[in-house]
């Protein structure tokens, strides 16, 4: 009898979902409202773990934030974390040292007053958070583009230059900058303009009541409404599921009064994309591929605002698809991987760089598609079209704004959309609703083309009449490419996309691609899963009494310890299954138990029921 399941795929996944509703009600002032998360998940299991999780003392901002750092300029030092908060948060010097170098706009460009950007970095160390299954949990639910970074950071500036003649350097230079595993760029600006404003006025005790705040929200639950105090104003959010029909908001009224809401956000991630694609605006199309095929990219932009603005909308102009390759949305000379990824001694990486220093422009001249763009106040009259340049005309920064590159689209270019869009440019179309035929042309386009993958990946299933109880799980079929391909003549993007073109090239050149060994192992990864709760439900419908009289006792014992350890994976892992297997499966395993004699249920330990 073959009983093992497949290999753990992550940390024990214990915390229950009601858990929060509780603990929000009895300690916290902010409001949490649950909306069906979608399918997922034993309704009775969670019930049993309710409250097997003890939320500390700044577990509730850790959830949301790592910590809170304060970069200023010494001139002796340069740039210095001065604060960081709350005090017992740890980074390593690396980290540090990071922080401090991209939390400062390039000398070069001349920001003056307050701007706000983001960028990312490597986590200097293998250091988990004692929230970590916790956080799998509500992270389960999420999109795929919403996930909890693994292994980097973002951190959300909002930088203050301000002449001061007190000063010797005749400048307030000052930083504000949230650390977070979260890719909520439009929540996270939002909050740190109501945050630093105050925190330059009132410092550090401002800083403080802000985080006593924060440790009062809810957790970030996917599915979840939200409405969060901040320093005397509330924000109203809800963070997305998988289950969400892409495109669409899902941010309802609540049932209560809004009238103490101060703002509500209709998005927490998405960026203006037509906004930061006006300055290489005929070109989208091809950004596009370049973006799914994980081809190394440059943005050279005047100022950090533009720059991660610009490669934020290029990550995510592939949603759903989760863009797998690394980015940086601003980075700088003085960046870790500075070296490693300007070497010439070996092709560019799969990776999206956002910079603003010249000296990039000599520097990465030899990467092999460069996007250069202007001031991003939009003109009053559309852009005339410019051709893709060659990259031996990319001399310095101050070239003109475009696209330099040698690169072949493999689709016909798409001139409805370009009309469309001049259209509403001349029209004078609210920049919204140009944002919004934008990023609806984009999601139609990514989901035209991984559909034929859907189809083809979902036929590598097993069929449910091949999974006996006794034996294990059957395994997924190989992607065989060949097989794939054949099935584009008749099930290809055709069917939903009125685009021409060389759509076979373009699938051979994905599926070389870090997004599509993303993607594949993702879809692997619920499949499986999903196998093994089919496994687990078919096991329910056995009557283990009956079958265990035929077998020794230790044969008996054996097979209660193999059902128990399936049964600890199922939790841990959260699987698929359908409403009280688990709690049937459970009471079955007891009831074999209970039908031993003493010693053997003490060998045993105890009953699985919590």
């Amino acid at each position: 009898m073959a009983l093992q399941g497949p290999e753990e795929l992550g940390e024990p996944v214990e915390e229950s979902e009601d858990l929060d509703d509780h603990d929000a009600s009895s300690i916290s002032p902010a409001e949490e409202i649950t909306l069906p998360a979608g399918p997922g998940g034993d309704d009775d299991d969670d019930d049993d773990l309710a409250g097997t999780t003890v939320l500390l003392p700044w577990d509730r901002f850790s959830a949301w934030l790592h910590c809170i750092c304060v970069v200023g300029f010494d001139l002796e030092l340069g740039q210095a974390v001065e604060v960081i908060y709350p005090h017992h948060s740890k980074l390593s010097e690396k980290e540090k040292t990071s922080i401090c170098y991209l939390s400062f706009p390039d000398s070069n460009s001349g920001c003056l007053g307050d701007t706000q950007f983001c960028f990312r970095f490597r986590q200097g160390s293998n250091r988990k958070s004692s929230l970590g299954c916790f956080l799998e949990t509500s992270d389960r639910d999420a999109p795929p583009c919403l996930k909890r970074e693994q292994g980097h950071y973002y951190g959300y500036v909002y930088f203050r230059q301000v002449r001061d003649k007190s000063l010797k350097r005749g400048y307030f230079q000052k930083s504000l900058v949230l650390i977070s595993k979260l890719p909520y760029v439009t929540f996270f600006h939002s909050l740190l303009k109501i945050m630093a404003p105050e925190y330059f006025e009132k410092l550090e005790p401002c800083l403080e009541a802000a985080c006593n705040d924060m440790d009062r929200w809810p957790t970030p639950h996917p599915g979840r409404i939200l409405t969060l105090p901040i320093m005397g104003v509330v924000i109203k959010v809800r963070i997305p599921t998988c289950y969400d029909k892409p495109g669409t908001s899902q941010l309802v009224q609540s049932a209560q009064s809004d009238s103490l809401v101060s703002i509500v956000l209709p998005t927490i991630h998405e960026v203006d994309l037509f906004r930061c694609f006006f300055p290489v605006f005929f070109h989208i199309q091809m950004l596009w591929e370049l973006v799914l095929l994980g081809e190394a990219l440059v943005v050279m932009a005047p100022s950090p605002a533009e720059s991660s603005d610009t490669v934020m909308a290029l990550v995510s102009c592939v949603s759903p698809l989760r863009y797998c390759s690394d980015f940086r949305p601003y980075f700088t000379i003085h960046d870790s991987e500075f070296k490693e990824y300007t070497t010439r001694t070996q092709a560019p990486p799969s990776v999206i760089l956002g910079v603003t220093n010249p000296f990039f422009a000599k520097t990465l001249q030899h990467w092999p598609h460069i996007i250069r763009i202007g001031d991003m106040k939009q003109a009053g009259e559309m852009a005339k079209q410019m051709k893709v340049k060659k990259l031996k005309n990319l001399k310095t920064l101050d070239s003109k704004p475009g696209v330099y590159t040698a690169y072949k689209p493999y689709l016909n270019k798409d001139e409805e959309i370009i009309k469309q869009l001049q259209k509403g440019v001349h029209q004078k179309r609210p920049s919204a609703a140009q944002n919004a035929i934008l990023r609806r042309y984009f999601l139609e386009l990514t989901q035209s083309f991984i559909i034929p993958l859907e189809r083809y990946v979902a036929s590598l299933m097993p069929l449910q009449k091949s999974i006996s109880p006794w034996k294990s799980p059957p395994l997924l079929r190989a992607f065989v490419q060949q097989d794939f391909m054949k099935t584009l003549e008749k099930a290809g993007p055709q069917l939903t996309s009125r685009l021409k073109g060389d759509w076979i090239g373009l699938y051979r050149h994905f599926l070389k691609s870090p997004n599509f060994d993303g993607w594949f192992r993702n879809r692997r990864k619920e499949m499986t899963q999903k196998l093994e709760a089919l496994h687990l439900e078919a096991l329910c419908e056995e009557d283990l009494q009956q079958r265990v009289q035929r077998h020794s006792e230790v044969e008996t014992v054996d097979l209660v310890l193999k059902l128990k350890d399936k049964l600890s994976q199922a939790e841990r892992e959260r699987l698929p299954v359908r409403a009280g297997t688990l709690a049937k499966l459970r009471a079955h395993i007891d009831g074999v138990i209970l039908a031993l004699p003493e010693d053997l249920q003490g060998i045993l330990h105890k009953p699985t029921t919590p």
